[in-house]
């Protein structure tokens, strides 16, 4: 399904990723596959994730209905509004509910909370991630907060990020979580800490740079929570 977000992305955007320096050799913006092509393989993509979501509970169907409803119009967000990026936490990480969902049967508090920690954290990276288009961006009229924030980004990555941090010790509280995951928060917020430090918006390698490490930043997370209910 994250490949078929980018699909439909992708496809939306063909005519103004022609005039962004980094998306202009994207197989659509490009020629390379036409966008027939490009449909068949969504909806290849679409019923796998279809098959695999209606093996789930009810709950969890209903839940990722909403998340495919959601993802088809991500793309024209960036047209609407200023805040794509927090339609695209709000899709992005709908994935834990599902996940919940499917193995809980229901929906609490804390998984709330947790839901929220990865939109604050999206916000965070795919606004350093924004300010690479930036420029062209500008010329064609497309919003993002990397254009909303300018000059204040830094300062509202640190709202994000310690608003993710925040959310991150309250599930902590809230789900019963040991003393480690406790201590493993401690190196999330310090990677969180070192992306501020680095971000020099002016420096289009430097926010990539920043933005892939956010990989790392998932894993250390994911192994906080696993480690976090031995």
């Amino acid at each position: 399904m994250r490949s078929a977000g980018c699909i439909i992305n992708d496809f939306f955007d063909k005519d103004l990723d022609k005039h962004v320096t980094r998306t202009s050799q994207r197989p659509l913006a490009s020629g390379a596959i036409s966008s027939f092509e490009a449909f068949i393989i969504f909806s290849i993509l679409n019923l796998i994730g279809l098959a695999i979501l209606l093996s789930l509970n009810l709950l969890a169907i209903i839940i990722g209905l909403i998340s495919f409803v959601l993802f088809i119009f991500y793309p024209l967000m960036k047209r609407i509004t200023y805040w794509p990026q927090l339609f695209l936490g709000i899709t992005f990480n709908i994935g834990c509910l599902i996940g919940y969902a499917a193995i809980e049967n229901q929906l609490n508090f804390q998984i709330i909370i947790l839901y929220l920690s990865g939109i604050f954290w999206t916000l965070g990276y795919d606004t350093i991630y924004a300010h690479q288009d930036r420029e062209d961006d500008l010329n064609i009229g497309i919003k993002s907060t990397a254009i909303l924030f300018g000059n204040n980004t830094k300062q509202w990555i640190i709202i994000f990020y310690s608003l993710m941090v925040l959310c991150l010790i309250l599930f902590g509280l809230l789900h019963d979580q040991n003393i480690y995951y406790f201590i493993l928060l401690i190196f999330v917020s310090a990677h969180l800490f070192s992306q501020i430090k680095r971000l020099d918006i002016e420096n289009k390698g430097k926010c990539l740079s920043i933005f892939k490490s956010n990989q790392y930043l998932g894993l250390m997370v994911a192994l906080t929570l696993f480690i976090g209910i031995l």
